[in-house]
């Protein structure tokens, strides 16, 4: 739906190398009437996907521990990120992507997925909405090592933790990645890993 207190005046390639970086600027409505003109950068890499797997019986969920360039050069010490398994959608259907990248980053085949909501991560500069899914996960799931591609520079360690443990991670600071704690509270929050949700 168009915005009729917007309106896009022109458009600047800053950067194409990875994805893209652009300046935009727009001619933007106040509450009272008046008209500003206003610029912001908006970095565009495309839509995502991210996913809990849970094993009710064995009261775990997969995460993985990746280097981050990003959190590294912005006070995370060594780097390492733990995550919940995600990536970006290229050209597939977020369903399609999410199964991809679970098979890829954590080595478990998964065929039924529910998506629970999708989100902006960080509007007031990335473009990019991210589909949060959960799915439950066996051991006869398991056809891989996983580790993700070796083709994108990849180094993804795989991690089955307790639930318990991974919610003290998120209360301690070690587990500091946004979509991650979303997942794990959501699961919290909807008992994903209690008897109840078993026998629904």
């Amino acid at each position: 739906m168009k915005n009729d207190r917007v309106r896009i005046v022109a458009d600047e390639m800053l950067s194409d190398n990875w994805y893209t970086l652009k300046k935009y600027t727009f001619d933007y409505q106040r509450a009272d009437g008046q008209w500003e003109t206003q610029s912001r950068e908006a970095y565009d890499r495309g839509n995502g996907a991210v996913i809990l797997l849970y094993n009710r019986e064995k009261q775990t969920v997969i995460l993985t521990r990746q280097f981050r360039l990003p959190t590294y050069v912005n006070g995370n010490k060594n780097g390492m990120l733990i995550e919940a398994c995600a990536g970006l959608l290229d050209r597939d259907n977020p369903e399609d992507c999410i199964k991809r990248e679970t098979e890829e980053e954590t080595g478990y085949k998964i065929h039924a997925v529910e998506k629970i909501f999708e989100a902006y991560m960080s509007p007031g500069s990335v473009t990019e909405i991210l589909y949060f899914f959960v799915a439950a996960y066996s051991d006869d799931m398991k056809v891989s090592a996983g580790g993700g591609s070796a083709q994108e520079q990849e180094n993804i360690e795989v991690m089955e933790l307790p639930f318990e443990e991974a919610l003290n991670m998120v209360r301690s600071g070690e587990i500091k990645d946004a979509k991650t704690i979303m997942l794990l509270q959501h699961a919290q929050l909807n008992h994903l890993l209690t008897k109840m949700a078993k026998q629904s």
